[in-house]
């Protein structure tokens, strides 16, 4: 099992905060999103109010805001009709023009000074999924993509989550053992073939992963298709459970396409 070392995380931190500190001499931070200059490391005031927060009351199942309080625990019309593999779904925020832009620099573009943030703000949004979470599993990517892009986007806030709760990291349960293509443009259906059979669990990590409560982490979530995927190969792998977190999520995909 993959464990954190607390004298190593500690050097860590200490050596990045002092790094950033010697950085913001020479370059002042920027808000995460518009790039805006600022006082200290984080969003502008602007970039802030513009983020659409997914707060209660939700669906109980996928996370997705209601326009009205049903109730506690109710599901709703689209949880009922297609049952989704994972118990929760839980994000910070929509998907809209501030996330995109975030996730986007975050993702793309070497921004990986935006994952404390990120995931301390999913560590708040997600915080009834930690009790009782086993270990925490990034979506992969597949080794290609990983090669050309150098990071897991969703390990690095997998990773940041697990440091701060002291849940256990398993970055190489899952495996992607098929090359996808990109998932952006694709609908629902599409990206649902796109992704069906690309992800399994590592043959060393039965052991690890059998009666295991599993917490699977991603940036973002937009049809749930890739989700679902991870979702069905750590159940057929022996998870007890999974419920997932992501930093956004496309609440209304035909009016937010990703």
């Amino acid at each position: 099992m993959y464990s954190i070392n607390p004298v190593f995380c500690n050097l860590q931190r200490f050596l990045a905060r002092t790094w950033q500190k010697s950085v913001n001499l020479v370059l002042p931070p920027q808000c995460k999103s518009c790039r805006t200059r600022l006082a200290d490391l984080g969003l502008c005031a602007a970039c802030w109010r513009e983020l659409g927060f997914i707060e209660a009351p939700l669906c109980d199942r996928l996370g997705i805001p209601f326009d009205y309080d049903p109730g506690d625990g109710i599901i709703s019309a689209a949880a009922l009709a297609y049952p989704p593999a994972y118990a929760r779904a839980r994000a910070v925020v929509r998907y809209d023009d501030v996330a995109r832009a975030l996730v986007h620099r975050f993702k793309y573009k070497d921004g990986l000074d935006a994952a404390p943030l990120l995931s301390a703000m999913m560590k708040r949004s997600g915080r009834d999924l930690f009790e009782g979470c086993d270990i925490i599993v990034p979506v992969p990517l597949y080794r290609s993509r990983l090669w050309l892009r150098r990071y897991n986007q969703a390990a690095v806030l997998a990773i940041e989550i697990a440091r701060s709760t002291g849940l256990d990291y398993e970055p190489q349960l899952l495996d992607r053992v098929r090359k996808t293509k990109s998932q952006v443009g694709l609908n629902a259906s599409q990206r649902r073939r796109n992704v069906s059979g690309a992800f399994s669990i590592n043959e060393s990590a039965f052991e690890r992963v059998s009666g295991k409560r599993v917490l699977l982490i991603d940036d973002v979530i937009t049809t749930g298709a890739t989700i679902e995927a991870c979702s069905k190969a750590l159940l057929r792998g022996g998870a007890e459970t999974v419920n997932v977190l992501a930093f956004a999520r496309v609440v209304d995909p035909l009016k937010q396409p990703i």
